[in-house]
């Protein structure tokens, strides 16, 4: 019973196996006879029409928004920070206080150079005072002087002035009765020097003129002689006074941090008790308003940029959107980036967005070149040999082409088309 048994399943497996088979080669006949006549799906193509239009070459890259003006902040002098008004992120406007550091000692030395100021003042207008007293002095006692002189003079018995006009002849101005004259008895000389004043004794010019009887030099106002020494020296004391007074003012003005533009903190380096030192960057503003593009070019496309062509901005936070923009400037030193070098530009919006985000991304594209209103197709209906495939009621035909400006998504056609021909873009 245990042979027959084991013989009848043995048998049970070669009659389902060959069943298996049989069906999926069945399977498989019908297949073959449904799909055999069919044919091979052939390639798909589309077409467009030739039309005018405008055809444009562009470089495009990515950049990164930045503020176009930047401006960092720091106190005039070192000092403890006793007020900071802002934090990062904070609009403000022109003139806005955004810090303060303790300003005791700055006033003090404001007061100090006020005082010595004022002191020199009073000293300048002293000195003014006194040379003007002496210049006085001097102008009466040279009038007394120069009265007094001829008369020492005919003492003495020498050449003198012309005569004074008087009531009588003065008694030695008589002749003598003896008939030689003495040297006394001749009149008084009326022949002026050749400098046209009268003469000493020893040959010097008359105290009026400005010499003394001895031939030497003579003053009667020793501070004329000095040039006016006290008062210039009083003046520079005053100058430099005024110097030191603005300096201190300066220092006194630089305890305190104020906007000099309207923008945007980017940020704050420190807080209320905190130490600085002077000129040490604090606060740092960015002029929003004026966003702008900074962006980098690969050498091959940097050679075709230039200052003042047009270009459209994508920003990842905007989808769907472009903003118009204009190269505004062109490095002309280009910085290596492994292999590659690149170039930086610039570009400013034409009307620039609302809400933007110092430091985001942004897509960059720059139109290069660009003919308007021409013949164009699609480039991809251009072969690499200048031809194109024209769709006509009799069928596909190919057309030599004259190529113009070939652009990113149209070319320019010159000849061979006219506007309306059907033209395969896709496929064989």
């Amino acid at each position: 019973m245990g042979v027959r048994r084991k013989r009848w399943r043995g048998r049970t497996r070669l009659v389902v196996g060959g069943l298996v088979v049989l069906v999926v080669v069945l399977t498989s006949a019908g297949a073959y006879a449904l799909t055999a006549g069919e044919p091979a799906p052939s390639a798909q193509t589309s077409t467009a029409r030739v039309d005018r239009g405008d055809v444009s070459t562009a470089v495009a890259t990515t950049g990164s928004l930045e503020p176009a003006q930047t401006r960092t902040l720091g106190f005039a002098a070192a000092g403890t920070v006793t007020s900071v008004s802002v934090r990062a992120g904070d609009q403000v406007r022109t003139g806005q206080v955004l810090a303060e550091i303790d300003a005791t000692d700055a006033q003090e030395r404001v007061d100090d150079a006020q005082d010595a100021l004022d002191e020199a003042e009073q000293a300048l207008d002293e000195a003014e005072a006194a040379a003007d007293g002496g210049a006085s002095t001097c102008a009466v006692s040279g009038t007394v002087t120069v009265q007094a002189a001829p008369v020492a003079l005919l003492a003495s018995g020498g050449t003198t002035p012309a005569p004074t006009p008087t009531p009588s002849p003065s008694p030695s101005a008589q002749p003598s009765a003896s008939p030689s004259p003495s040297r006394t008895a001749q009149p008084p000389s009326t022949q002026p020097s050749r400098s046209g004043a009268p003469s000493s004794p020893s040959g010097g010019s008359a105290p009026g003129g400005g010499q003394a009887p001895g031939g030497g030099t003579s003053s009667a106002c020793p501070g004329a002689a000095r040039g006016g020494d006290p008062v210039f020296t009083a003046q520079q004391r005053v100058t430099s006074a005024e110097l030191a007074l603005a300096e201190a003012q300066d220092q006194l003005a630089g305890t305190k941090i104020t906007a000099p533009i309207a923008g945007k903190v980017l940020s704050v380096a420190g807080a209320v008790g905190a130490d600085v030192s002077a000129g040490s960057t604090f606060v740092s503003l960015a002029d929003v308003a004026g966003m702008q593009v900074a962006a980098d070019f690969p050498e091959a496309d940097a050679g075709h940029l230039e200052v003042g062509l047009s270009a459209t901005v994508t920003l990842a936070n905007r989808p769907g959107e472009e903003f118009a923009a204009r190269v505004v400037r062109v490095s002309p030193v280009g910085t290596a980036d492994g292999n590659m070098v690149r170039y930086g530009a610039v570009l400013a919006f034409e009307e620039v967005p609302a809400e933007l985000l110092v430091g985001q991304s942004a897509g960059v594209r720059v139109k290069t070149s660009e003919v308007t209103g021409v013949l164009r197709v699609p480039s991809t209906a251009v072969r690499a040999e200048g031809t194109v495939v024209v769709r006509t009621a009799a069928g596909d035909e190919t057309r030599t082409v004259e190529v113009g400006l070939r652009g990113d998504q149209f070319t320019e056609i010159k000849s061979g088309l006219i506007e309306g021909d059907e033209i395969v873009i896709a496929g064989a």
